[in-house]
């Protein structure tokens, strides 16, 4: 159902089974897949494509240009997965050309109150930021990472896979794969070992993990040091998803 107030462009494409707030308003070279649900007071603009299954709630602005300076008005998009949850107030940019051109969300993702994606951010899949986290532009947010409340991500990071940032934690640099980190700015405490028991990780693929970390981090080694050292430790996929982290890091890892 599409409420009378709303405000469409003709050039949108919105697929079956999608439900419109009052006053929301979807622009010119928007796309909306099936079953979506789309709040009161939600402004949408494009070229954004969103799939299906996505829940978005009100006063929540998706694919608006970014206030990067270097922006001048260049087409770049914005690509949404599936079966996210985007709460109240939620600001998510769209690319620049300076990068891909493109900000991607992937699926199964939750966006809480007030969380900001930047300009040429790409968040995987099953990512939690609480509310009143933000990112900025150019920043990875690999699967399954929780950023809690107030947590402020510096252009460029990389945050690894199975992560957890703490509230109101100031990230600067890198932070591998499986690592917490809190303070401002953040520091590395030790392996996320609730958060891989919930996804299923094996009692030894999380004891390889804290190996891993021991050695980057209690050992004294050089970041290449380290990473030899850990890649030795087994062929297991929990350790290489570690590796890939620390190899992709471009701007150091936190300390």
């Amino acid at each position: 159902m599409i409420h009378p107030s709303a405000v469409i462009d003709p050039s949108a494409k919105i697929a079956d089974n999608v439900s419109v707030g009052p006053w929301t308003m979807i622009g010119a070279d928007v796309e909306i897949g099936e079953d979506c649900e789309i709040a009161s007071h939600v402004v949408i603009k494009g070229p954004t494509k969103i799939g299906s299954g996505n829940k978005i709630y009100q006063f929540s602005t998706i694919g608006d240009d970014t206030p990067d300076l270097k922006y001048q008005g260049e087409p770049t998009r914005l690509i949404v997965g599936d079966n996210n949850v985007i709460r109240e107030g939620v600001t998510i940019h769209r690319g620049t050309v300076q990068d891909n051109s493109e900000t991607i969300i992937g699926s199964n993702n939750l966006l809480m109150a007030y969380a900001h994606v930047g300009h040429d951010c790409v968040i995987g899949d099953n990512v939690i930021m609480v509310n009143n986290a933000s990112i900025s532009g150019h920043v990875y947010v690999g699967d399954w990472a929780i950023l809690s409340g107030y947590a402020l991500v510096h252009q460029f990071v990389h945050i690894g896979p199975h992560c957890f940032v703490g509230p109101a934690a100031f990230v600067y640099h890198d932070v591998p794969a499986y690592v917490t980190a809190f303070g401002s700015p953040a520091e590395p405490r030790t392996i996320n070992r609730e958060g891989l028991k919930r996804r299923g990780f094996s009692a030894d693929q999380i004891a390889l993990a804290n190996q891993a970390y021991k050695l980057l981090y209690r050992r004294g080694l050089k970041l290449d040091e380290a990473i030899d050292m850990i890649a030795k430790l087994s062929d297991d996929s929990a350790i290489q998803v570690f590796v890939n982290s620390l190899e992709k890091s471009t701007r150091g890892i936190i300390r």
